[in-house]
């Protein structure tokens, strides 16, 4: 009896969670697929908005997507309390545990999960490869806030990749791509990417947002105050964030969907290992936090950015390396056409992972 009381509370607090959310975080599922929808039907309408967006461009960042990511990002980084980030300098076991997750394991499974579910494609299989070695330092922020992690522990996090991210992906592209595989007698594949490109993505997408952010709020609340900012603006400009979310993955789908329509059998084999991955790594950082005893919002932020990808980046490197219509190109861009709606639904599974296993043990 005591087991059906705890399940049912389980199940009604879960419920109360999400009923919370906002109209347009509550039904994002249904919003996404909306946007898909909409990308296909323009690019399936009006073909040359593929030519246009793709001349929109300055080197490999195309603009239009450049624009709904820096519109993602930055009302999320105007909601972080950076004048409290000293809060979490003690934290050093959490850092450590990411950090492992992020370069360590990641790229690991995801290297381990391409050549399993694709043997015989080596250019899907590399740009998965590829996709792995980004970590997220974008979207990571969206589902963060959702599941309701902490916003200043994922900033610093987001920082720490970002950092990483210059000084290892190159390396880690080089160990996984050529070194490894010739271990097993395989050819590998070179790719040729510098630390200044790698650089040059993180100061756009992560950078400018960032700068954004801290400007934004250290002079509103000197001018304004902290109830207004919290209580009257970031009501008001956080969900434009989740907008900006939107106009991405229309962009997105509209310059892609025909490869994707035309290629179904392609993007269904490139997808299934991509969502074992994310729901394997988003799994495996939720059990370290429940056994390090970390706090949910530690314990989510953790989750949230081990099985998040840097997109922008991995689309990047396989286009300057393997052009656009290559399938290595054509297998990043799966990747965050599968990690949204997969990771919207770890927002809900976290959120039931809080109310079953972590408010049970504050009641302990």
């Amino acid at each position: 009896m005591a087991n059906t009381h705890v399940s049912t509370s389980a199940r009604s607090g879960a419920a109360n969670i999400v009923g919370q959310l906002s109209t347009l975080d509550r039904f994002l599922p249904f919003w996404i697929f909306m946007a898909m929808v909409a990308g296909v039907l323009l690019g399936y309408l009006f073909p040359g908005i593929k030519e246009v967006f793709n001349a929109l461009s300055i080197g490999t960042v195309s603009l239009p997507i450049a624009i709904g990511l820096l519109w993602m990002m930055y009302p999320v980084l105007a909601k972080v309390k950076y004048e409290e980030l000293s809060k979490i300098t003690g934290a050093m076991r959490q850092f450590g545990v990411s950090l492992t997750l992020n370069w360590l394991i990641g790229p690991a499974i995801m290297f381990g999960l391409a050549w399993t579910f694709l043997p015989d494609l080596p250019g899907y299989r590399t740009g998965l490869i590829i996709t792995g070695l980004a970590r997220c330092i974008a979207m990571v922020l969206i589902w963060n806030m959702l599941a309701g992690g902490d916003s200043e522990y994922c900033a610093v996090l987001v920082a720490l990749n970002s950092v990483f991210q210059i000084v290892m992906y190159s390396p880690l592209a080089y160990f996984y791509l050529v070194i490894v595989p010739d271990w097993f007698g395989v050819p590998g594949t070179t790719v040729d990417i510098s630390m200044w490109d790698i650089a040059k993505s993180v100061l756009i997408f992560l950078g400018l947002p960032l700068a954004a952010g801290v400007i934004t709020r250290f002079t509103l609340l000197r001018r304004k105050g902290a109830e207004w900012y919290d209580t009257r603006f970031m009501p008001r400009l956080g969900p434009t964030a989740l907008v900006g979310l939107l106009f991405t993955i229309v962009v997105m789908f509209s310059m892609q969907g025909d490869k994707i329509l035309a290629q179904p059998s392609d993007v269904l084999r490139v997808a299934v290992p991509l969502a074992v991955y994310f729901g394997l790594m988003f799994a495996v950082s939720f059990a370290l936090s429940l056994g390090f005893k970390f706090p949910y919002e530690m314990a989510a932020t953790q989750s949230f950015t081990a099985a998040s990808n840097n997109f922008e980046l991995a689309i990047a490197v396989a286009v300057g390396t393997f052009t656009i219509a290559s399938q290595e190109a054509l297998a990043t861009v799966i990747g965050p056409l599968i990690e949204v709606p997969v990771l919207v639904g770890l927002v809900y599974v976290s959120l039931w992972i809080k109310d079953k296993f972590f408010s049970a043990a504050s009641h302990s």
